[in-house]
């Protein structure tokens, strides 16, 4: 890919930087995630527009239709910096730098103060959906009801063997 479009490829369109993307974070989580039952994310509504809709519980249909666990998808900013001071959670310490969404390393910069947290991230693009392609949408509980319930028996004849 970089023999091919350059070491800073994902500046010159979107599609070179979902190529970019796929190839150095989507295809190594896949890969990590094969074989698992379920995933857990960090993912919020109030993080961007196109998360608006997450369920706490989902199908992750992009790696193999895994349960994908988002506990704190109703939370919002307070709600989790609360969290974190309650219970003296670390902070990555480029958060303190200003960095509010943290990415590859080109693709991220320090957020400005009264900016959207993701502001961040891919600022070269015009306005957007402005994802990776890690979370791409998934099927909710409701419609996956029986793909739960066959994962959770899994789980449990595995536990008692």
């Amino acid at each position: 890919m970089v023999n091919a479009k350059g070491l800073n490829l994902f500046y010159e369109s979107v599609e070179n930087r979902h190529e970019c993307c796929g190839l150095r974070k989507v295809k190594p989580l896949q890969k990590a995630l094969a074989g698992l039952d379920a995933w857990v994310t960090g993912l919020r509504r109030d993080q961007w527009a196109s998360r608006t809709n997450i369920q706490k519980i989902e199908i992750d249909a992009a790696n193999g239709g895994i349960i994908k666990f988002n506990p704190i998808a109703d939370w919002t900013q307070e709600q989790l910096d609360e969290y974190v001071n309650a219970h003296n959670v670390p902070r990555h310490a480029l958060y303190a730098n200003g960095f509010t969404s943290i990415g590859c390393l080109p693709c991220t910069r320090a957020t400005k103060p009264g900016e959207n947290a993701r502001a961040g991230r891919w600022w070269w693009e015009q306005e957007g959906q402005k994802e990776c392609g890690l979370h791409v949408r998934s099927t909710s509980l409701k419609a996956s009801r029986e793909r739960i319930i066959e994962i959770a028996a899994n789980v449990k004849q595995e536990a008692v063997a």
